[in-house]
């Protein structure tokens, strides 16, 4: 059978299928640090869980079918909806704050574009049942630290936080209206993305005049802890979770950036996004606090695997192999062949990642095969190793070689 995988989904070679793996370890990793608890929930659900929290239009986006029981279902195309109904469901039951984690894999018909697909996996990290400020940064310091963790500093990637009550505040404060704030956060959110004349013209046919449109264009200008002063109380949320990330030690890695907006209407507080520093892509992770969407005050970020891996590919600390060996055992003749079954097996046993030729060939094919495994030595044994107890470890790095006991081999030798 020939052909490609569907359009804006992939399959996933050996090598990539480690970049992936790492990427998934890593966000285990660090999300097990910050005693977070993994959990996972079924690829399809309900279609209406998800018009009811956006809307009719979002069907236009899913993938979605009537199943054999005559229910209208979709491929989940984000998580936050599946946490809202489990946590419903023991919501007495739970120890609050809930701290929960999940990588799954996601799905949306959208266009194709560098850095996103029509499937995805993302890792969501979410807090629920803490109003704290520090929760947000407990949040915003995770999603740092896992681009440490991959070996990321601060000239890599840079982490811009907002708070939407604080835009709201300054917004309403300078002549706009209530009603005019969608649209007046629809610009923001755009303002780096989108030339100016055409958000001018948004907000001239949102009914804003020169002077509540250059407001607009005043916040989305605002950068750094100046933004605390100007705003007053209402960045006090703000401002305690970026001390907070400052105590960490984190502050290298974080701005105040008011464009940052997140477009989901169901964010309620501080919001960020983590971008690479030179922002050639598109953003890593985004997130914030949507205490409106459940009957608890809740937060979260997810972070996708499409983008990252591009980064970690161009930054050039994505793993390289599939797996390591420790080593490539090759019988010099047949006879020799029952010294080296036996000794794989014992190696393996021991932890070992080792492969041997399935097939007798010559020596030097071997060597070939095992360098093209990408094997950190070989371990040869022919008749006068074998009668002595010995065996040609051979460095595939340097080509030196050296006569090993082979109980030597099975005691200590790979430590």
């Amino acid at each position: 059978m020939q052909g490609k995988a569907l359009p804006g989904f992939r399959d996933f070679y050996p090598e990539d299928l480690t970049l992936r793996n790492h990427i998934f370890s890593t966000w285990r990793s660090v999300a097990g640090r910050y005693g977070f608890e993994e959990y996972d929930g079924p690829p399809l659900e309900s279609l209406e869980m998800y018009t009811k929290k956006s809307g009719e239009e979002i069907v236009q986006q899913l993938y979605t079918f009537r199943d054999k029981g005559d229910r209208e279902v979709a491929l989940r195309p984000e998580m936050t909806p599946t946490l809202a109904r489990m946590v419903a469901a023991r919501v007495q039951a739970l120890k609050k704050p809930i701290r929960w984690f999940s990588i799954p894999q996601l799905f949306r018909y959208e266009r194709q574009q560098r850095g996103r697909l029509r499937e995805h996996f993302q890792l969501n990290m979410d807090i629920i049942g803490e109003a704290s400020p520090l929760a947000d940064a407990e949040l915003m310091a995770a999603a740092v630290d896992i681009m440490r963790a991959f070996g990321l500093g601060s000239g890599d990637v840079q982490l811009r936080v907002s708070d939407r009550r604080v835009i709201k505040h300054l917004l309403l404060s300078r002549g706009v209206t209530e009603a005019q704030l969608p649209t007046a956060f629809a610009v923001i959110d755009r303002s780096e993305r989108v030339p100016k004349n055409v958000l001018e013209e948004m907000l001239r046919e949102s009914g804003l005049g020169a002077r509540e449109s250059g407001t607009v264009f005043d916040v989305a200008a605002m950068r750094g802890k100046d933004v605390l002063e100007t705003a007053g109380e209402v960045a006090e949320p703000l401002g305690q979770a970026i001390q907070a990330l400052d105590q960490m030690g984190l502050g290298e890695f974080v701005s105040i950036d008011l464009t940052i907006v997140r477009g989901l209407a169901y964010y309620t507080g501080i919001v960020f996004e983590l971008f690479d520093a030179q922002k050639t892509f598109r953003a890593i992770a985004g997130g914030g606090r949507y205490d409106g969407l459940l009957d608890l005050p809740a937060l979260g970020f997810g972070m996708g695997d499409v983008v990252l891996g591009e980064l970690l590919k161009e930054r050039a600390v994505a793993p390289k192999a599939s797996i390591e060996l420790g080593a490539f055992l090759i019988a010099v003749g047949g006879e020799d062949l029952p010294t080296v079954l036996q000794l794989a097996h014992a190696l393996r046993d021991r932890g070992i990642a080792v492969e041997y030729g399935l097939r007798h060939t010559g020596v030097r094919k071997q060597l070939e095969l095992a360098s093209a495994r990408g094997a950190a030595r070989a371990i040869i044994v022919g008749p006068e190793e074998r009668n002595a107890g010995m065996a040609v470890v051979r460095d595939l790095r340097t080509s030196t070689e050296a006569k090993v006991p082979l109980r030597q081999l099975l005691n200590g030798y790979f430590d």
